[in-house]
């Protein structure tokens, strides 16, 4: 099993530096959040996502895909009753689809709760249908670049809509592009879901709705460094052959970001090892 690392961990370095390190750490690849590329990442020249993808295979590190899609610019929202609000929010998707695909990356993974938001005074059918709406346009625009756009439940704490792999089900389906899946987040699904995190990826891994995985502590530390422990998930992966993409997203950094990093790659290589140690 090979893992990635979210960048905006290491986002207190230059790019090339992001990838040297995440390389010399033993990560096979970084997943970028768009807003540590710019304030208008969807607008990066074909120079510059040259330069970036360079920087990346000189490092001998890969470029796995996008996530946090809609921190930057401001304004954005995929619920919004405003028409030019969701329209502006297509655009910049499209072409986050074609960065993506442009950098090598294969999947995007769609969380940014407060863009998702549904309002007090909306109707939540409507905010939903319009959300079905944007996300067919985008399905279409990433089954033409060749990618996976995955839409990633989130806990009732960050935000009101989607909140369990079930309901991310519901949306693709009514969607019904190949390219819209969904995906699992542990320190979500730990807070939203009544099954344990085994128990979700036997449920819902074969029926090839979860097409990425992000791996964080319930309480928002790296790997390792909280309670959880991630060799029954990791066993079950293992048990379906997932070969997916599995990122580390820590949202606290103890001490720092870089450490942080070091001791999550270092303690799932070694829950890895463990599960391929023979019995006693």
């Amino acid at each position: 099993m090979k893992f990635a690392l979210c960048n905006e961990v290491l986002r207190d370095l230059t790019f090339p530096a992001q990838c040297e390190q995440a390389a010399a750490l033993g990560y096979s690849g970084l997943e970028l959040a768009p807003f540590t590329l710019g304030e208008k990442p969807h607008l990066l020249s074909a120079d510059q996502r040259t330069q970036l993808r360079r920087a990346a295979a000189e490092a001998g590190i890969s470029i796995t895909g996008l996530h946090w899609l809609l921190l930057t610019p401001p304004g954005l929202s995929i619920t919004a009753a405003d028409p030019g609000v969701r329209q502006t929010t297509i655009d910049f998707l499209q072409r986050l689809v074609d960065l993506c695909a442009d950098l090598g990356g294969r999947v995007l993974v769609h969380g940014s709760p407060k863009q998702r938001q549904v309002a007090a005074d909306d109707d939540p059918l409507e905010a939903w249908n319009r959300a079905r709406d944007l996300w067919t346009t985008i399905a279409g625009r990433a089954s033409q670049a060749g990618v996976l756009y995955c839409i990633e439940p989130l806990a009732a704490h960050d935000t009101n809509f989607i909140n369990t792999i079930g309901a991310a089900v519901d949306m693709m389906e009514a969607v019904g592009n190949p390219s819209l899946r969904t995906m699992l987040d542990t320190r979500a699904a730990s807070h939203s879901e009544p099954a344990s995190l085994p128990q979700l990826v036997d449920r819902w891994l074969p029926s090839g709705a979860i097409a990425h995985v992000h791996l964080n502590d319930p309480g928002g530390l790296a790997p390792g460094q909280g309670d959880l422990n991630f060799g029954p998930m990791l066993q079950a992966l293992r048990r379906h052959r997932y070969e997916g993409l599995v990122s580390v997203e820590p949202f606290q950094y103890r001490p720092d970001g870089s450490t942080a990093a070091a001791r999550a790659i270092g303690y799932l290589q070694g829950v890895l090892q463990g599960l391929d140690a023979p019995l006693p």
